[in-house]
């Protein structure tokens, strides 16, 4: 089923006689839950756009490229820096402004100010599970009032309604981008480098460490973004800065700066590797650690070590998995995985049981997307 409005969306909904599978392009999930498919893919556009207000409002099944190219051609960008699954997954089709959304895809600039994709929705437009029409927020940034099932949207992976419009809050790109890099550290060195950046008045707008970059050699990796003289000035500074930790190289190119960091959203070194794929959140401090517990495994660090991608041979135990996060208060979700079962961390109980509450009041028949989310 691929409707092409929003009436004709909650009509399906409401005469629904069995679970929903949602779906938007079809780039982000390698186990959706089991039912007739539903689509937003036709529910595509940008219906508003002011570049001069910081504000874009577009239907669910837009594409994020249709996106990125109108802001791109005045100067802007989302925030958020959504990343790309299909190289990491295997899979084809278009990635779409809702899937976005309803999977709260944030990338490596997640760490900045900025924050995740939730922090820059202004606006939800979407269907819950009886059928009807929800409307939230606005679409500007002062008229976000009410409650704030926007921000209870993103990242619900259309467990609680179908979502059929965004309104975003956009920046303006920046023109210059430093990359201070440095081959050779050890997990646990590198970390300790990205926090103390992170933590430095210097504004990072990305902090990794990939145990195998281009060449094959571990590479650490810091982004600052602004003006020229800006990131000039901040870049020299913070290297001085990290200077106990061996000398870094800084790179301006805007071409290779930006390969680099897109190799780092779309978590690139796993696009040729076989095994099962991890997504842990945990305290960066934490992170070497949990990752030496896992012989043959690699691992690729974002957000100063605070998201770990890993990969490990195919058919490790989930369990095992999440007890290497035992006493370090992260949680665990599958990205791609050769056994079934659940994709996400297990809620504590108090939180199952208000998500279950949730899912109750905005899906009462529980036709969207049926265990996905346990």
């Amino acid at each position: 089923m691929t409707p092409k409005s929003e009436d004709e969306l909650a009509r399906l909904i409401r005469e629904a006689d069995g679970p929903l599978r949602i779906t938007g392009g079809g780039t982000r999930m390698t186990r959706a839950s089991d039912g007739e498919t539903l689509s937003t893919s036709a529910l595509s556009g940008v219906t508003l756009y002011e570049p001069g207000a910081l504000t874009l409002v577009a239907q669910a099944g837009t594409p994020v490229a249709e996106i990125e190219a109108a802001l791109d051609a005045e100067g802007q960008m989302l925030a958020f820096e959504p990343m790309d699954h299909r190289g990491l997954l295997g899979t084809s089709g278009t990635p779409t402004i809702g899937g976005v959304v309803a999977a709260n895809v944030s990338g490596p600039r997640r760490v900045s100010s900025v924050g995740a994709c939730r922090d820059s929705l202004l606006g939800v437009r979407f269907v819950d599970g009886s059928g009807t029409l929800v409307k939230n927020g606005g679409r500007v940034m002062k008229n976000v009032t009410g409650y704030d099932l926007t921000k209870l949207m993103a990242g619900s992976f259309g467990t609680l309604g179908v979502l059929t419009e965004v309104a975003l809050k956009v920046l303006p790109r920046k023109p210059a981008t430093a990359v201070l890099l440095r081959e050779g550290l050890d997990d646990e060195t590198a970390i300790t480098a990205l926090c103390r950046a992170l933590g430095s008045p210097y504004e990072v707008t990305g902090a990794a460490h990939l145990q195998r970059g281009l060449d094959g050699a571990p590479v650490t990796m810091i982004r600052l973004e602004g003006s020229e003289a800006s990131t000039a000035y901040r870049s020299d500074a913070l290297c001085r800065n990290l200077a106990e930790f061996g000398p870094f190289t800084i790179e301006r190119d805007p071409g290779r700066t930006r390969d680099c960091w897109r190799d780092v959203r779309d978590v690139a070194p796993f696009h040729d590797r076989a095994g099962d794929i991890w997504r842990l959140s945990v305290k960066p401090t934490d992170a070497p650690a949990i990752v030496a517990a896992f012989e043959g495994a690699e691992a690729v660090y974002d957000w100063g070590g605070g998201l770990i991608w890993l990969c490990v041979p195919e058919g490790t135990d989930a369990d095992r998995v999440r007890r290497a996060l035992a006493g370090a208060n992260g949680h665990v979700t599958f990205v791609r995985r050769t056994a079934t079962g659940n994709r996400f961390h297990p809620a504590a109980p108090a939180v199952a049981a208000l998500q279950a509450g949730l899912r109750h009041r905005f899906d009462p028949r529980g036709i969207l997307n049926p265990g996905l989310m346990g």
